[in-house]
């Protein structure tokens, strides 16, 4: 497909391949890099089991070891977020890049090293700290090298080869022991480094630089009302998806039990077929906000689809564990708008503040799951788990669509402006 788009380059109009844009190296380089996040992100809840009986925790406490480990991470991409968004703004797009990628590498091949749960609560707390800034990085530059025309293709890209490292995670810690598989993860994450070198930085935020104009100050998003609501409100449209992940799919081995499924369910090929899922769904909904030319109206339609596969997976009656893993995958499709939100949310903001608030903006989405949790146990001890799962899924629903009919369309938006 050719196009006349803006070569970031040259800075002038160019007939040139769609292609040839989106396989320039930024963008193949920030797919591979969230492809490597996603892995060690995921590479924890997919071998938590099995690592922590080998370091002697007895079985009835797996679930609060787990817990406790799980939040140690979660802490850990919470304050990355901010550091890696404020760096990202201040610094430089690539900074981000190189400095996140290098720590949760080591991190995690250190994990794989591990002799005591304290130890291993550490090292997910600083791998947290590093997994936090590759996809709001990554989804930053590749948006301002990227023509405008072209932007969604790119973006979704990027999201859409970096969830199938949860594929990889899963088919790993299967045939290989969970400490070598942290140490593959490791591996690869340094050997993603010296791809990196020929990554050149965003020539908007290059220009940026060189003005007096303040850049990565994350109180600036709370000095009105108006900016404070609209950053709110990007957080907000992602919640559907960390519903589906954290509590549909985490909790999918309970559910299996209760809708009557004989086959156990188990928690990692869940995880592994709602990835799948989430990866088709991350593409497909780029290429259609591409072709109706609006964000708002394919991410209103995911929500709604979302809405629908959850009624279906808590009220349907299911006999057999393929057609629960199916309906796993046909939930990640729905929510597979991740990268396009994560989009909305850069071209949201000013250059001077996009990183901030495109490295954030997800890291808080997924901490949201430390209210959804409690909230979700609290309402299984008077509803049961299926109801309490409709009535938590609906308010989420609900709140997303709400919080994006109010955003603006930034489809086609031109991103070199600041905040003032």
């Amino acid at each position: 497909m050719i196009k006349t788009v803006n070569d970031p380059k040259t800075g002038t109009n160019a007939r040139v391949s769609v292609l040839r844009q989106l396989l320039q190296v930024p963008v193949v380089v920030a797919a591979l890099g969230y492809f490597v996040d996603i892995y060690d992100l995921l590479l924890f809840s997919i071998v938590r089991i099995q690592s922590l009986k080998d370091l002697g925790v007895p079985d009835s406490a797996l679930f609060d070891q787990g817990i406790y480990l799980i939040n140690m991470q979660m802490g850990g991409l919470l304050i990355g977020g901010i550091v890696w968004g404020i760096m990202g703004d201040k610094r430089g797009r690539l900074s981000v890049l190189f400095g996140s990628i290098l720590i949760y590498s080591l991190a995690n091949y250190a994990n794989g090293f591990v002799m005591t749960v304290d130890h291993y609560a550490i090292l997910r707390f600083i791998a947290g700290i590093g997994l936090a800034g590759e996809l709001g990085a990554g989804i930053t530059l590749v948006a301002e090298i990227l023509p405008k025309e072209i932007r969604g293709y790119g973006t979704s890209l990027v999201a859409s080869v970096g969830l199938l490292g949860a594929v990889l995670a899963y088919l790993i810690a299967d045939i290989f022991t969970w400490r070598i598989a942290y140490f593959i993860g490791g591996g690869l994450g340094l050997l993603l480094l010296l791809l990196r070198v020929g990554v050149f930085e965003s020539g908007i935020f290059t220009q940026v630089k060189s003005k007096p104009v303040s850049r990565g100050n994350f109180l600036d998003l709370f000095k009105s009302s108006g900016q404070f609501l609209k950053y709110l409100r990007c957080i907000l449209i992602g919640l559907p998806v960390w519903f589906v992940i954290g509590i549909l799919i985490t909790f999918s081995p309970e559910f299996g039990k209760v809708l009557g499924i004989t086959t156990p369910i188990a928690a990692g090929k869940a995880v592994m077929w709602q990835y799948i899922g989430l990866s088709i769904g991350d593409l497909s909904s780029g290429f259609l906000s591409q072709y109706a030319g609006s964000r708002k109206k394919v991410v209103m339609l995911f929500i709604l689809l979302t809405g629908l596969l959850v009624a279906v997976y808590l009220f349907v009656p299911m006999q057999s564990a393929s057609v629960f893993y199916l309906l796993c995958t046909g939930l990640g499709f729905t929510v597979g708008y991740w990268a396009l939100f994560v989009t909305i949310a850069a071209e949201q903001f000013g250059t001077n503040l996009r990183a901030t608030v495109a490295t954030t903006v997800p890291n808080f989405v997924r901490g949201s799951i430390n209210l959804m949790t409690p909230v979700f146990l609290v309402l299984r001890e008077s509803l049961g788990i299926l109801s309490a799962a409709a009535v938590l899924g609906g308010v989420v629903m609900l709140i997303a669509l709400a919080a994006l009919w109010e955003m603006e369309e930034t489809f086609g938006k031109d991103l070199n402006f600041l905040e003032e």
